[in-house]
């Protein structure tokens, strides 16, 4: 059996769906060398809404050792490159 993962739910103030994706994606360029963090299954919620998740980021594999860096809903292939596609709501 596999232990379970932690998940750290970090609050901000802000008010926007697309200022807290580039929140999202600053923290990922800063600190993606951190093993400990799996940004790829990177989600957001509003505050009074948590149970509705908006996925940011594809995470599909492309080899052994990398995932796909694109928006979730991006059109065409995966690649480990980003692109400006907007985030989607799931739920």
């Amino acid at each position: 059996m596999t232990a379970p993962r932690w998940i750290i739910h970090l609050p901000t103030t802000l008010t926007s769906v697309d200022d807290a994706t580039a929140l999202a994606v600053t923290l990922r360029d800063s600190l993606g060398h951190v093993t400990a963090i799996d940004f790829g299954e990177t989600t957001l919620s509003e505050e009074d809404r948590q149970f509705v998740r908006t996925r940011i980021w594809c995470d599909a594999r492309l080899d052994t050792t990398r995932r796909c860096r694109r928006r979730d809903d991006h059109d065409g292939p995966c690649a480990p490159t980003d692109d400006s596609a907007g985030p989607t709501t799931a739920g």
